[in-house]
């Protein structure tokens, strides 16, 4: 398997073309189903060289993931927990690299795009709480997405545009929102304890019953916001707008 790799010179990214890739990803995740791994097994040794470089060719070419390659990731992230954090750093990149202008016309391929960011955003919204490292979402463009009791605490999710999306009991516990527009999401049951949402717009939001004790609300525009049975305890409001 070693002349193998020397031969296809899969150690220079260059002369990988996307032919190439496309055989590989199917071809190494084959081995794992046949093969029967679990957790518990390590990964064959002939295949290891593989992965890595079909991680790092993804990670320089972005517009290459798709609906499929997203679920392939997932099956790789799920089998071998070894490569969950590189896996996850691939669509978080991807992610934050497909943004929208405001009032920009979307063609069929944006919407393409949409729909495989809504499926990396699921995939990373099941992580498993107490995950320590932080993941970047940055800037990101998540408009009326549906990411209802995802776990995305710890988050970095400064100036993203969450706006209209479907929050509903969603574990953002100390996460980055400053700057975040979350104007008429739905934030009913939310977890947003210790969250930083300084200058965050909530125009709107829906934030009944939602946890926002502790969380740092300096500047951040409340106009129309629903708080009932909302916890506040420890929250700082000050300078916040509740009105226009």
């Amino acid at each position: 398997m070693s002349k193998i790799i020397s031969d296809r010179n899969l150690g220079d990214k260059d002369t990988i073309n996307n032919h190439v890739l496309g055989k590989i990803i199917p071809w190494v995740l084959s081995l794992l189903k046949t093969a029967n791994y679990t957790q518990n097994n390590k990964f064959p040794q002939h295949s290891f060289l593989d992965v890595i470089q079909v991680t790092k060719r993804l990670e320089c070419n972005l517009d290459e993931i798709n609906l499929s390659t997203v679920k392939e990731l997932e099956y790789l992230a799920v089998t071998q927990p070894k490569y969950y954090w590189k896996v996850i750093q691939i669509l978080s990149k991807f992610i934050r690299g497909n943004t929208f202008s405001p009032g920009q016309r979307e063609n069929s391929d944006d919407l393409k795009t949409r729909q495989v960011v809504a499926a990396a955003m699921s995939f990373i919204g099941k992580r498993e709480l107490g995950k320590s490292q932080q993941i970047d979402l940055s800037y990101a463009d998540l408009r009326e997405i549906d990411l209802s009791e995802a776990n995305l605490e710890n988050t970095n999710l400064y100036r993203v545009n969450l706006a209209g999306a479907n929050l509903r009991g969603t574990n953002l516990k100390r996460s980055i929102l400053s700057a975040a527009n979350l104007s008429n999401t739905n934030l009913n049951g939310a977890n947003l304890s210790g969250a930083i949402l300084s200058a965050a717009k909530l125009n709107g939001a829906n934030l009944t019953s939602a946890n926002l004790q502790q969380a740092n609300l300096y500047l951040a525009k409340m106009q129309g916001a629903i708080l009932a049975d909302a916890v506040l305890d420890g929250a700082n409001l000050r300078e916040v707008k509740w009105e226009n």
